[in-house]
């Protein structure tokens, strides 16, 4: 089947079979491996990307479903060499360790402050609930999406 989505921006037209998921799409089709696959059943949130502005986890959407859709992944966030303000939060706060859940951690959290730029810290532990860290305790995770809603508010 054919599939014409806009990716980071850019449209993107490939043939797919109809099972392929969205994830599968993103990493083998379009090299995009920023989004990770961490458990292949929705449970761990590594592969949040946003389609049309919304989280979503892509291990849970069919290709074909995003037909149309703007899908924007971890690498489509920054603006050239400039992070944005959630990655640099990340890495200012040290809110990651080993990396690996840290993009659908980043894509999700832009979500939420999308939705509510003033989060309370039960408001961001509430909403990534669905990703899965095992590394970091969540603490400097929780500390680095109240950074970056502060920054992003004053930008």
């Amino acid at each position: 089947m054919e599939v014409t989505l806009t990716v980071n921006g850019r449209s993107v037209t490939k043939d797919v079979e109809p099972r392929t998921l969205l994830v599968q799409l993103l990493r083998e089709h379009l090299s995009l491996t920023g989004t990770h696959v961490g458990c292949d059943t929705s449970q761990c949130g590594a592969c949040v990307v946003h389609v049309n502005g919304q989280s979503v986890k892509s291990c849970t959407m069919l290709a074909v479903e995003a037909t149309g859709a703007s899908v924007t992944t971890i690498e489509g966030l920054a603006n050239g060499s400039e992070l944005h303000p959630m990655q640099a939060a990340f890495k200012e706060c040290h809110g990651l360790q080993c990396g690996f859940c840290t993009p659908g951690m980043v894509m999700s959290s832009v979500d939420l402050v999308s939705k509510n730029p003033d989060p309370s810290e039960h408001e961001i532990r509430e909403w990534l609930e669905g990703n899965l860290c095992r590394c970091t305790g969540y603490h400097n995770i929780v500390k680095a999406v109240q950074t970056a809603a502060a920054n992003m508010k004053g930008a």
